[in-house]
């Protein structure tokens, strides 16, 4: 099982200081903290992509060409890339170019996104919500197979035989597909032999453990082999010294994140109970200390027939630079280190 961080590059203000991290500062510090995620050998390192004004994470490609070029081991992808709203034409051509200048170590993880401000913004309806996916999912898939794709559909003009450059070292190039908790994409997943990438933001993960076999199941049924049908999850976590500071760092920018979404979508205001709750041992947060978390992981992992990676979402508006670093260096320099000798 391997391990990775996803972030979703959330402007910062520092709690200790009151410090707005502009930007451009901001851009840096996530730059230094996927160098550092690099040199304490996690396995990989995820940005997101989202429309909104607490995130910059609105371009991944060009964050991960810069992370290319300042990295040489660490897999970097996306987490996820909305294709619903994207011509997948452009899309393959990005993360082809990305995984030449990486050398073969980019991944294209594919969903329809937990928010809803790239419809509007591209001209999109969200009442063709999962026709867009279906759609590009399969046009996608047809430029990995071939340079040369005749296609038809609805959402965009057909091609007639053109090529698509350039082609990626990686052959084929790895895409996964992020789902949340709709059977039919999990099925979906698995019918097209394609890795899954299941985002656990609340509830207990072992809730999943039916979806995972659904995807299992669907994906033998069309005959594709067990190797193939890997499966990752996208959990929100933190590392630090102890699991008391862990909740501690972290809970201020979460309540701060979540007190808006609930806002925006009616729902009840979170509180420190419902987080505690959530970061306790069956909860969807894997917060702790090194040992604590670790243990998490390989007990999840079993519930769910066993996962192939973990990638933590450290995102949050109120975490010091010094602290998301620290952070990262105990996940990597003592929580792999255990996951790995447990299994």
């Amino acid at each position: 099982m391997h391990l990775g961080v996803d972030s979703f590059v959330s402007a910062v203000t520092d709690p200790a200081t009151g410090h707005v991290v502009g930007p451009e500062e901001r851009m840096q510090h996530l730059l230094e903290e996927i160098e550092l995620a690099d040199r304490v050998g996690l396995y990989s390192f995820g940005i997101g992509e989202h429309h909104r004004s607490e995130y910059y994470d609105s371009a991944p490609p060009v964050i991960l060409g810069a992370a290319a070029a300042r990295t040489s081991r660490i897999r970097l992808g996306s987490a996820v890339a909305v294709l619903s709203a994207a011509d997948p034409v452009r899309v393959f051509q990005q993360f082809a170019t990305l995984d030449l200048i990486a050398k073969g170590r980019i991944d294209l993880v594919v969903g329809r996104g937990s928010f809803t401000e790239a419809f509007p913004l591209f001209g999109l309806s969200l009442g063709d919500y999962d026709e867009l996916f279906a759609e590009k999912l399969d046009l996608l898939l047809r430029i990995r197979e071939s340079e040369h794709v005749t296609w038809s559909g609805r959402h965009r003009p057909a091609l007639t035989g053109q090529g698509v450059y350039p082609r990626p070292l990686q052959d084929p190039l790895p895409i996964w597909v992020g789902v949340g908790g709709t059977p039919e994409s999990f099925v979906r997943a698995g019918l097209l032999g394609l890795p899954l990438m299941v985002a656990i933001i609340g509830g207990e993960p072992r809730q999943f453990a039916p979806l995972v076999e659904l995807y299992r199941r669907a994906g033998a049924q069309a005959g594709h082999a067990p190797e193939r049908l890997q499966v990752g999850l996208h959990v929100f976590g933190f590392v630090a010294e102890s699991t008391r500071a862990a909740a501690d760092t972290i809970y201020p920018g979460w309540h701060e994140m979540f007190e808006k979404v609930s806002r925006e979508r009616g729902f009840s205001p979170p509180s420190r109970a419902q987080f505690d709750a959530t970061s306790g041992p069956n909860g969807a947060f894997f917060m702790g200390d090194p040992e604590t978390v670790a243990e998490k992981l390989v007990r999840i992992s079993g519930q769910l027939g066993g996962v192939d990676r973990i990638s933590l979402q450290m995102t949050n508006p109120r975490l010091a630079h010094a602290d998301l670093l620290r952070g990262i260096e105990l996940l990597g320099t003592e929580v792999a280190p255990r996951v790995a000798e447990a299994r």
